[in-house]
């Protein structure tokens, strides 16, 4: 599924209504934890398209094909400018400048490539099923971990490679 993004900030919250209406038929509930961090996760990736650029972006969401199963949701959003994501530092009082950091932080995976004259930056979400349900391991049957992470905002990761600045398009 994909949503042209023209570069323009009321784009920020059309794609995230257009977001929420995919989820519907998902098997993605809206109270789930998942639901809410995809939503931010849009709404970070796409408020850096349409501010940073100036050129429109494709926004493209892949949801589980089958709801209730162990999956990967992944958001992505492509645009036009050449221009590399680099290291910004936001200051405290600052008002922007956290949008990749934020990602980093809800993700499980985020990454960006080159794509034809502009780039893709994209963000993944693990999905072990519906909220609370039991999957098997190898020492028996126990709750799925990334959802009980979510559920507590409990999410360990290991210290950033790029000495915990924000990066953001620019």
């Amino acid at each position: 599924m994909q949503l042209e993004i023209r570069p323009d900030p009321a784009e920020v919250g059309r794609a995230r209504r257009w977001a929420r209406s995919r989820l519907a038929g998902s098997g993605i509930e809206d109270e789930e934890p998942l639901a809410e961090t995809l939503i931010l996760l849009v709404s970070e990736l796409v408020t850096n398209a349409v501010v940073h650029t100036g050129c429109p972006a494709v926004l493209r969401l892949s949801l589980p094909a089958v709801a209730g199963e162990p999956s990967v949701v992944r958001l992505e959003v492509a645009d036009a400018s050449d221009r590399a994501p680099v290291p910004r530092c936001a200051g405290d009082e600052s008002t922007g400048g956290r949008g990749l950091a934020l990602v980093d932080g809800l993700a499980d995976r985020w990454g960006w490539s080159v794509e034809g004259a502009g780039k893709r930056i994209w963000c993944e979400l693990d999905r072990c099923g519906a909220p609370g349900r039991k999957s098997a391991d190898r020492s028996g049957v126990t709750e799925c971990p990334v959802v009980a992470e979510r559920a507590l905002a409990v999410r360990p990761k290991p210290a950033p490679a790029y000495g915990g600045l924000a990066y953001e398009v620019v």
